[in-house]
Order: structure tokens, then sequence, then C-alpha cells
């Protein structure tokens, strides 16, 4: 089905699939003053929703969203966007019908994320490139389809920004995949959740708190909210994620407690990285859920579960004796 379309938009100006144009900006910025929603905006723009929601959270400044500042924020990340030297081997070591089954089964996958056929296909197809990246050409060859349908699908990853287009030496137009793609797209719907959220405590003061419907919609409101909190930009770059997670992992496996000397000794990182990882953690517990770093003395860290994701009953039932399990003494 085609997204409906603002009927004031003049013939000629960029359809859905196309960038946002400046004029598209000032817009966004005059319907945001006037308290229009994320849906309605893309509604009168004949945009997907999520690219207001992206195009809102990545270029609002502190004072809100401005169209100059949003416009000029987009052009430095696309001068910031190099060429890819690409270099597809000829053919993938393992067999040719194993490598096309594992596109489709992963694409049927996706398809049930919500993700349609023949983008997920797409996508698929670029994440299993030697490069992660490929030509609309070798997009057709590959997948056995038109270029019309290739670029279609090219149009609706870009919108939601899981591709973007650069030009190889040759001059050739690819299709890339950006190794913070996941980062960017975990991010990216804040505001489409925060909009949930207010959606539906708003629906709890129309049919009330204290009935079913109201105790649904509460329900609903405190899940987007919460969602929305942990993707919101809490200025974490990818690294820090990563080095985060690194420590997680280095916790889990010393299986001891240790301090910040012990984990930047062993990580070979300096010390200010190793701390920075562990205030990653304790500003986004998100992060290491369903584990908690726990600071057991001063200096010192250590892992355990979050007491809040078993019961007291569960954790009783957990603890058992050696005779209840059947081991020997």
């Amino acid at each position: 089905m085609n997204a409906p379309v603002d009927p004031n938009r003049q013939e000629g100006e960029p359809m859905p699939g196309s960038r946002l144009t400046h004029e598209d900006r000032r817009q966004i910025a005059i319907w945001l003053a006037e308290g229009l929603g994320y849906a309605e905006i893309a509604r009168r723009l004949g945009r997907p929703t999520s690219t207001i929601s992206r195009e809102v959270a990545r270029n609002s400044a502190p004072g809100g969203y401005l169209a100059d500042p949003a416009q000029q924020a987009a052009g430095r990340r696309a001068r910031r966007r190099r060429p890819v030297q690409a270099t597809e081997p000829p053919a993938d070591e393992r067999p040719a019908e194993s490598v096309r089954g594992f596109v489709e089964q992963f694409a049927t996958l996706l398809v049930g994320t919500g993700l349609p056929r023949m983008p997920a296909r797409v996508f698929v197809c670029l994440l299993t490139s030697g490069s992660g990246s490929l030509t609309s050409a070798e997009l057709v060859r590959r997948l056995q389809v038109s270029p019309a349908s290739v670029s279609k699908a090219i149009g609706y990853l870009e919108e939601i920004e899981l591709v973007r287009r650069t030009q190889d030496a040759g001059r050739r137009e690819r299709y890339v995949i950006d190794d913070d793609v996941w980062l960017r797209a975990f991010k990216a719907d804040t505001g489409a959740h925060a909009e949930v959220a207010a959606a539906a405590r708003h629906g709890i003061e129309i049919f009330g708190s204290g009935t079913s419907a109201g105790t649904r919609l509460s329900q609903m409101a405190q899940f987007f909210a919460w969602i929305s909190e942990q993707m919101n930009d809490s200025g974490l770059t990818d690294a820090v994620v990563r080095d985060a997670l690194t420590v997680l992992a280095a916790l889990v496996y010393a299986a001891r407690p240790l301090t910040v000397d012990d984990l930047a000794t062993a990580l070979d990182w300096p010390i200010q990285r190793a701390a920075g990882a562990l205030d990653a953690i304790s500003r986004r517990p998100i992060l290491s859920d369903p584990l908690t770093v726990e600071q057991v003395g001063r200096g010192v860290y250590a892992i355990a579960p979050r007491p809040d994701r078993l019961s007291s009953a569960q954790r009783d039932a957990l603890i058992v004796s050696p005779r209840s399990t059947g081991a020997s003494r």
C-alpha cells in the first residue's frame, strides 16, 4: 500500500524514498512546534513514521528540533561518508546452494520481525557479502530479481538507515552496511516509543485508570516509556558499549572480584578505559542485564545475577542440597 501523500506537496518535490530536504525539515520543525505527533507529520510528508522519529532523534539540538541546524548536521554526515574500496571475492568458499539457502532462511526470520520480504533478502545478501557492500548488478545476479526490485528495496532500507550508498573507485554506486548499524538501529526509534507511551497515558485518561482498558494501557505506557528511556541517546558510543561488554566478559571469566587495576592489566587497557567501561555499566544497567556489576569493596567489582530477575521463592528453589540432587557425599 502506498503511503498517503501530503496534499500540499507540490509536483516535482521529492517523493517517499528520497532524502529529506531543507523544506521538509522546516515543515517538521513547524509541525512539532504546533504539537503534532510523528505519525501525523509522516502522513503529511508521505514518509514512514520511523523516518521522522529518526530525523528528530538524530538532529535535535538542546533547544529542540530546528530546521537549519538539522540540515547542517545532515550535510556534515553526508560529507563524512567515505567511498568503500571493495574487492568482492569471485566465489564464496562454501557451496553456492548453502549460501543461497542461508540468505533465504535468514530473510524469512527478518520478515517475521516486520521487515518486508525483498528488503530483508537484500539486507541479508549485503550482510553476508565479503565487504559488506554490493552494487545493484551484483545484488540482481545473487538474488535473481529485477533491478527495479533491488532499487525499491534499497530505498526502503535507506529510509530506516540500515544501508547507505557510496561510490567505489570505478564510480559505480555501491550499497553499504556500516559496522555501527546495530547501535544506530538500537537508538533510532526513541521518539516513536515515547510517542506510543504518551498516547497510552492519554488513553488512561479517557477510559479511566480503574477500568480493564485503563490497566492494560497503563502497562503498555510503562513498557514503552522504559524502552524509550533505555534507547534514548546516553552519549555512549559503540566503542564504549563494546568495552562495557568486554569488562562483563572478563568478570564472568575470572569468577572472582577484580579491581579496576586488575581489569586494566588483564585487558591491556589504560586504567581510564576500564573505569569508563564500569561507569557505562553503572549508568546503563541494561548493558549487563540479566547480570549486574556490584562494588563489593573499595574499587573492587564483582558480577552477580540481577536480584529482581528471580523471586525469593525461585531463588530458594535453585539453592538445593547435594542429597536432593542425588549426589553422593
